[in-house]
């Protein structure tokens, strides 16, 4: 149940986030020493997504996510961030959170899986917005300025389509590629992973073009690793 007040805080005005700064306050020796991990969420509003239009596809993606999560060590951070348009303010969901004893990680995951898995019913209700580009690599630029990947383990999760519609380069069922890293921004981070690669697609193909241009993104961005899972 804590995991639904967690939820229910975004939607009804109270922050989720620390005081300014506090979140990137972290002590790099200590949270090695226990185990601690610092997790991005990258929740891919835009319409090209079926996470936003189908309620079955987005309970899975939830579920996997929150396989990811429920098993946190004490002191693990996630970050929980929308994208789509270029815009700061289409995507004001903004959650962080420090696991602790009061914020255990089987609640954590029990609310953001709660949010993952009605994101289509808040489109539908207005609450979100459903967007109309796919700025993968404009947001992953700009998290790169908050996320530490020398502060603690870092995973990074995408739950996006994976064809990116920006100002950098466009990805899509008929061709087009990603631009390449101008700076490995992610150096040091464990893993970029990507749920829902291709989906929506139905083009077998297209998810292996995907995959490809992804996994070199991931490699030039710095990550030491990358998936890109169309299903599981």
């Amino acid at each position: 149940m804590r995991g639904l007040a967690l939820l229910g805080a975004f939607f009804f005005g109270a922050s989720l986030m620390g005081a300014p700064g506090a979140a990137l306050a972290v002590d790099a020796g200590r949270t090695e020493a226990d185990g601690a991990r610092q997790i991005l969420v990258g929740l891919d509003l835009s319409k090209s997504n079926p996470l936003i239009t189908d309620a079955g596809y987005a309970a899975r993606v939830a579920a996997r996510l929150g396989e990811e999560l429920d098993a946190l060590p004490l002191r693990s951070r996630v970050m929980v961030r929308t994208f789509g348009v270029y815009d700061a303010s289409s995507n004001h969901l903004k959650i962080d959170q420090v696991i602790s004893a009061r914020a255990r990680p089987e609640d954590v995951a029990e609310g953001i899986q709660t949010l993952v898995a009605n994101l289509p019913a808040l489109v539908k209700e207005g609450k979100l917005e459903a967007q109309m580009k796919t700025n993968i690599v404009p947001f992953l630029d700009t998290m790169a300025q908050v996320v530490d990947c020398k502060a603690m383990p870092t995973t990074v999760v995408l739950l996006t389509d994976g064809a990116e519609d920006s100002d950098y380069g466009k990805l899509t069922k008929w061709g087009g590629k990603l631009p390449v890293p101008q700076e490995a921004h992610y150096e040091g981070c464990e893993e970029l992973v990507i749920l829902g690669l291709g989906q929506g697609f139905n083009s077998p193909k297209t998810t292996a073009r995907f995959r490809t241009a992804w996994q070199a993104y991931a490699e030039g961005a710095g990550f030491k690793s990358f998936t890109g899972l169309y299903d599981w």
